[in-house]
């Protein structure tokens, strides 16, 4: 990156280093699926419900097969992803939809909550703070509702 920059100077030619957004547009201007990751950090059912109106419109929107959906939860979040939450019902048809639901094991550990607490079909990744990052290095639009 740092010769590229060089280089832009040098000529004359405006560097400018791709943003998620201009991933994101270059992406589906090439075909590929626009993606999308959802980030939610606590235990508000308002902010849950949110999260899931937008999974559900995007999905809506640009149809189950056009779109990669991903929602992260990390810290309070997982209690939403409990058997018994106030969100299972949504979560489980976001999960039968398409949509891939992860829980944070690091939060998991830290709240003692083991995998037979959460619903079924959620997706684990050891640090969602990571997972985060690296959806967005590959393109995913990020969205913390």
């Amino acid at each position: 990156m740092r010769a590229a920059l060089t280089l832009a100077i040098l000529s004359g030619i405006a560097f400018i280093p791709a943003s998620p957004v201009a991933a994101q547009a270059q992406a589906v201007q090439a075909g590929a699926r626009p993606k999308v990751i959802f980030h939610v950090g606590d235990a508000d059912p308002a902010k849950w419900t949110v999260a899931f109106n937008n999974v559900f419109n995007v999905r809506k929107d640009l149809g189950p097969a056009n779109v990669e959906i991903e929602v992260v939860a990390i810290n309070a979040g997982i209690g939403m992803l409990k058997l018994d939450s106030p969100e299972s019902s949504r979560i489980a048809e976001a999960i039968k939809g398409g949509a891939n639901v992860v829980a944070c094991e690091n939060s998991m550990r830290g709240q003692k909550v083991g995998r037979e607490d959460l619903l079924p079909g959620i997706g684990y990744v050891a640090a969602g703070v990571v997972e985060l990052m690296q959806r967005q290095r590959e393109g995913y639009a990020y969205i913390r509702p």
